[in-house]
């Protein structure tokens, strides 16, 4: 069971591949614009949509970012397997939390109910993961999706 949760379910991200792209959501007009980034390194499972995990360096500063991408208001960076050492996400919360680094919307509802999201840190790491958004937390329980929410699909 160990070996399953820990091994089994997740892959390795390539780099070249679609799945690398770094999207922000521009404030105002909601485009996802892509963000070149550097030094990419991501996981992800279809066991869930919620195990993605990357790491990247960016060239353009959090304070450029600040500007034209729309913020994140609760960003809850998620645990990746130990074998992933370049996302801690203990750290990576600290940092939210103390100001130190920078949160983005990367993906409304990239999967339903979950949100893709970016943190930026003022010396250019960036890292990245998928978390529930308010909208699955109530429809993953079996609720009505709240008012502002999209309909949640018929195999909810």
């Amino acid at each position: 069971l160990y070996y399953a949760q820990v091994y089994a379910y997740y892959h390795i991200i390539d780099p070249e591949s679609p799945a690398a792209e770094i999207d922000l959501t521009q404030r105002g007009s909601g485009e996802l614009e892509e963000i070149p980034v550097d030094h990419f390194q991501g996981i992800d499972a279809e066991s869930s949509p919620v195990r993605f995990r990357a790491c990247f360096t960016l060239a353009v500063p959090a304070d450029t970012l600040a500007a034209k991408f729309r913020p994140h208001d609760e960003p809850t960076p998620l645990i990746a397997p130990g074998w992933f050492d370049c996302f801690d996400a203990n750290a990576i919360g600290e940092a939210l939390e103390r100001g130190e680094a920078a949160a983005f919307m990367g993906q409304e509802n990239i999967q339903y109910g979950i949100d893709r999201v970016i943190a930026v840190f003022p010396d250019g790491r960036g890292y990245a993961w998928n978390q529930i958004n308010h909208c699955g937390e109530v429809v993953f329980d079996g609720k009505p999706a709240p008012e502002g929410c999209p309909p949640a699909p018929e195999n909810y």
